[in-house]
């Protein structure tokens, strides 16, 4: 059962740099990118980066329909993007941003409850969005899905 930690509340997140990995994808192939999580973390340690917190998931053009593509960037926050890089991912500096932000705790199946409660929070509020969300897995416990914690960010204009 999902609790909430919070109540919807408009933030502003600070620049990041991220190590990370982009494809295109569909709901349905999601399980199949988890292990992505643990290159990118290979990857920071081959590099001497320093990793800065946890994985995020940056969702472009998800509209809700599970048989549309949309664009995934899986993402680790590391120290530093060093000057040349030629390997299997990329980096970026992010800029701000302002985004709706809810802790999820439980199972990521019920999520989309989550996402419902911000919903109704941008509809109260006026808010826009901006096409971007980002899932923050601040525990991943695939043994016992009650203890996952997951920040959810939707971003807003």
């Amino acid at each position: 059962m999902n609790t909430y930690a919070n109540s919807p509340k408009v933030k502003e997140v600070k620049p990041i740099n991220f190590l990370f990995h982009r494809t295109e994808t569909k709901v349905d192939e999601l399980i199949h990118l988890v292990p992505v999580a643990k290159a990118l973390f290979k990857e920071a340690v081959r590099l001497d980066l320093h990793p800065c917190g946890p994985i995020h998931w940056h969702y472009f053009g998800f509209t809700g329909d599970p048989t549309k593509s949309f664009t995934i960037e899986i993402c680790l926050p590391v120290d530093s993007v060093p000057a040349t890089y030629d390997g299997d991912f990329h980096f970026k500096r992010t800029e701000n941003y302002k985004a709706v932000s809810l802790l999820h705790e439980g199972p990521w199946m019920e999520i989309p409850k989550s996402y419902d409660a911000i919903m109704k929070y941008v509809l109260m509020n006026q808010l826009v969005p901006a096409g971007v969300a980002r899932e923050l897995y601040i525990n991943a416990d695939f043994k016992n899905p009650e203890a996952n914690v997951t920040e959810i960010q939707l971003g807003v204009q």
